[in-house]
């Protein structure tokens, strides 16, 4: 994961060839995140399904090809 302050920074990385890849901002990182881990500290936690885990992508507005299962 590679961190960027704005989306000129992004651009200059992408315009020295690297590649663009897929972004968050940085609500979308707290939001998956929240979402993500919630209840994980309990002993009864389950691992999320595919389908789960597409369904909290949703959520927070990842819905490109790459956060497909």
């Amino acid at each position: 994961m590679l961190i960027f302050r704005s989306e000129e920074h992004l651009g200059a990385w992408v315009e020295k060839g690297n590649p663009r890849g897929e972004t968050l901002t940085s609500s979308q990182q707290w939001d998956l995140a929240r979402r993500w881990f919630r209840g994980r500290h309990l002993p009864d936690w389950e691992r999320r399904t595919p389908a789960e885990a597409e369904e909290i992508f949703a959520s927070v507005g990842l819905t490109s090809d790459f956060w497909s299962f």
